[in-house]
């Protein structure tokens, strides 16, 4: 299975890539964690990648793409994989496209998660992370035994910057501009598949393996 998975920032995704590669047994692949392992690695693409970060610019879309066609030629992706984060814009997709046809690959589907926008604001605003140890919770959804006090160490909980009502709806804005027009142009190629992601995790989950013809 060689897939695509869309959603605005708040809507799953991340989770439901995690659980897709452990269900259908191929990688999930984010841009952050192929930067990251391609700068750690010293790739071609990687060194040129790191360059850029160190001068506080802006990792160019031929690096970026360049960096997914290393990672997609490792053995793990023999089998197919799942693209978390990536393409981002109508320019990265192009390139996606004719990268994939020179690695004689092609997507199976992209599947989109559609979510409120006010539904992604009420999960992103509700998280709240310890200050010593990292560990997430959720003032509705996952909330600590006592209010603003972690449970697994006792360190002070606090709301990060950018999980703030103000950025999330900038970020949904950026989304909205550059992402979304992704859904048109892969529902012209006939591959695109709409979720409903406003279900509880397993639904969305079980969703996804039937329109992708996974299901139990």
């Amino acid at each position: 299975m060689k897939m695509i998975l869309l959603g605005p920032p708040g809507s799953g995704k991340g989770t439901q890539a995690k659980m897709l590669s452990e269900r259908l047994g191929v990688p999930q692949i984010s841009t952050g964690d192929m930067l990251r392992a391609a700068v750690k690695e010293g790739t071609p693409m990687g060194l040129k990648a790191k360059a850029k970060m160190e001068a506080g610019g802006l990792v160019p879309d031929e690096v970026v793409v360049g960096i997914v066609k290393e990672r997609l030629l490792k053995p793990d992706c023999d089998k197919g994989f799942i693209l978390d984060g990536f393409p981002r814009t109508l320019a990265q997709a192009d390139a996606l496209k004719g990268t994939l046809s020179e690695l004689n690959k092609q997507l199976d589907a992209v599947v989109s998660l559609e979510v409120d926008d006010d539904a992604v604001v009420g999960r992103i605003a509700g998280r709240r992370t310890c200050r010593d140890c990292g560990k997430m919770y959720h003032v509705e959804f996952d909330a600590p035994a006592v209010e603003n006090k972690c449970d697994k160490c006792g360190g002070e909980l606090f709301q990060r910057s950018d999980d703030q009502e103000e950025t999330i709806r900038k970020r949904l804005e950026v989304y909205a501009e550059q992402t979304a027009p992704l859904i048109a142009y892969y529902k012209n190629d006939g591959i695109l598949r709409d979720v409903d992601g406003m279900q509880n995790i397993s639904a969305v989950q079980e969703r996804i393996l039937s329109e992708l013809g996974c299901g139990q």
